[in-house]
């Protein structure tokens, strides 16, 4: 640690503005995190001079004297980091626009399309390059930096990294056990302060697997409001959870892109009230988010300061000050789950003080989930094969091994899909991979 009352902390993506501003938002709520030294970097100009607006403000808000920085060069933004926090896009709206639109031109319907599904492979493999070239310069510039990295898709991101440089000190951080949870808790009228909970698996499938008061099993409760509420009942996960036995922790769209169940059948989704291309709202909406955030900077208008409650800014204050800490990570299984594979990436509990990101051992599954986990992060492995191994056929071999795609077409069209895919993502896929195969 370079100086733990002025810490170094890197932006990569800081272009990202909304999120950017959430994390900031919620680091300079932190007195010893003042004085804090920010690095924003992104590659698109116009977007680094708002997140600087944006972030000067911020601090104005909050009463915080940091040391603002921007680089439009990656490695000065690196050089001597403590921290640094991933939340690139890799091809922006427009790449994310083509895994919806070639994919339902097949037929294949998506809502999210950013974890799991051919919507997750492409945005994984548009992703590598830059990973790799990032973890490259981590090694010369910040070797004992901490990357908390929030870029999906996670598990795929994670996993990358932990094969082609597996000395990174790498945690991949989201706030969908964290936000699960605060809402069960609602549900059932009980305050989020006094339930205590376990939840393990794979990023955006992980269970819950306790979830109580003063020692008391909430779950009862929780299915007396089920039955009470027959809307509850079309909801993906709900639906998941009465067959399965366990919540999961991701929202009822994206558990809907996991399992072969509910996209492909036109019942389930109106039954499930499965919003079809649901991330192209998300896009639109964040597009004017960052538009309302750059017009406000530049009129002087006041921006909305508000905190999101994101595991980084919490990690980074618990090793700066030792304030034990228990957050959601993603990270290699390492014996952490024991009916997954050992270089999967998992997801579970992690202590967080002076020593850093502690993994904390879960055992096993339920088989039941287990299963859905494994064939989740067979996927991943032939995602992150194709690149390291530069074997562009992995990539077909995914996408007939990824559950919702396998479900939807037949495997000559599912071929026929990734040679589209590749020929439309071009340039930001690996030189390798660039490569169309036919039947």
């Amino acid at each position: 640690m370079n100086d733990v009352t002025a810490p170094k902390i890197a932006f990569v993506g800081a272009g990202s503005v909304v999120f950017t501003q959430g994390l900031l938002a919620d680091l300079f709520t932190f007195p010893e995190l003042a004085h804090a030294r920010i690095a924003l970097h992104d590659i698109d100009a116009e977007r680094l001079t708002t997140a600087e607006g944006a972030a000067r403000y911020i601090a104005g808000v909050r009463g915080a004297k940091p040391v603002i920085t921007t680089h439009p060069d990656r490695r000065s933004a690196l050089a001597d980091a403590d921290f640094v926090i991933n939340i690139i896009q890799v091809g922006m709206d427009s790449a994310t626009r083509t895994d919806f639109d070639v994919p339902a031109r097949y037929g294949l319907r998506q809502t999210i399309g950013d974890t799991l599904g051919i919507g997750g492979i492409f945005r994984a493999l548009r992703t590598f390059p830059v990973l790799r070239s990032l973890a490259a310069d981590m090694a010369e510039l910040c070797p004992d930096a901490l990357l908390l990295n929030y870029t999906n898709p996670m598990a795929m991101n994670a996993l990358y990294l932990s094969r082609v440089a597996p000395a990174l000190r790498v945690t991949g951080l989201c706030h969908s056990v964290y936000w699960t949870m605060h809402d069960l808790a609602q549900l059932v009228g009980v305050p989020f302060e006094e339930v205590t909970y376990l939840a393990a698996g794979v990023n955006h499938q992980a269970w819950v697997l306790r979830f109580e008061r003063a020692g008391q099993d909430l779950h009862p409760l929780l299915d007396e409001v089920i039955a009470r509420d027959p809307e509850l009942l079309r909801r993906v996960r709900v639906d998941m959870y009465r067959r399965l036995g366990h919540y999961p922790t991701e929202t009822s769209e994206h558990s809907s892109e996991y399992v072969p169940w509910y996209l492909h059948h036109d019942s389930e989704i109106e039954r499930l009230r499965l919003p079809v291309g649901a991330y192209l709202d998300i896009i639109e909406e964040n597009a004017e988010s960052y538009v309302r955030t750059r017009e406000a900077l530049a009129s002087g208008t006041p921006l909305p300061v508000e905190g999101t409650l994101e595991y980084a800014p919490q990690i980074i204050h618990s090793v700066l000050t030792g304030t034990p800490r228990t957050v959601y990570g993603n990270v290699p299984n390492r014996g952490l789950i024991d009916n997954l594979p050992a270089d999967s990436v998992v997801e579970v509990p992690c202590l967080v003080d002076a020593l850093g990101i502690q993994p904390t051992r879960v055992g096993a599954l339920p088989p039941q989930c287990a299963a859905l986990n494994s064939a989740y992060v067979a996927v991943n492995d032939l995602v992150v094969r194709a690149a390291t191994d530069n074997e562009p056929r992995h990539i077909r071999h995914a996408a007939m091994a990824d559950p919702a795609t396998a479900a939807a077409l037949p495997v000559e069209r599912i071929w026929d899909l990734c040679d589209d895919l590749v020929r439309a993502h071009g340039e930001l896929l690996q030189p390798e991979l660039r490569v169309e195969l036919g039947h």
